[in-house]
């Protein structure tokens, strides 16, 4: 399970970068279009739109394997240890409930009702672009999962202590 993670953080990693990269060559290309050649270009503003949707989804899927997302866990860090686990099993729970039905279930949804609508500015339908919502959804359902067990089995603590709270 830790090699299937790895690669899968390296591949959403790479994905992130080329996201990004891509993003930052077409935002480009539409200020050189609208302030050098007073043509402004409608499809390159709905191709950094949708660009950075991918971007936040994936990056944020890549966020919850790092466990490096927002955490307010200063008075489950005052907590006896057993009960800072007892706590963090509830909170993967709710993270798998809430991503499992947003995300992936909705997403699937989404998908499914926009499959077949036509993208203004763009020669491609709207629901492969929002595959986005159940790709990153799995992906973060995978690292819920992955957290989970690895808190119940004693592999990871229950509080992430690299990320020190900060002091008023």
């Amino acid at each position: 399970m830790n090699a299937f993670k790895n690669a899968l953080d390296r591949i959403l990693t790479w994905v992130c970068v080329a996201l990004f990269a891509v993003l930052v060559v077409d935002v480009s290309y539409q200020v050189f279009v609208r302030q050098v050649l007073n043509q402004p270009s409608g499809w390159s503003e709905v191709l950094a739109t949708y660009l950075f949707i991918w971007l936040g989804l994936f990056g944020s899927a890549l966020m919850f394997g790092e466990r490096g997302h927002i955490a307010v866990d200063f008075a489950v860090r005052k907590l006896p240890e057993k009960v800072q686990i007892v706590v963090a099993v509830i909170v993967q729970l709710a993270i798998l409930t809430f991503i499992s039905l947003v995300l992936v279930w909705g997403g699937f949804r989404v998908v499914g009702l926009s499959w077949d609508q036509n993208l203004p500015g763009l020669p491609v339908n709207v629901g492969p672009l929002y595959l986005a919502l159940p790709i990153s959804g799995i992906v973060t359902v995978f690292y819920t999962l992955y957290h989970l067990v690895r808190i119940v089995t004693g592999a990871e603590r229950a509080v992430n202590l690299d990320a020190e709270p900060e002091l008023l």
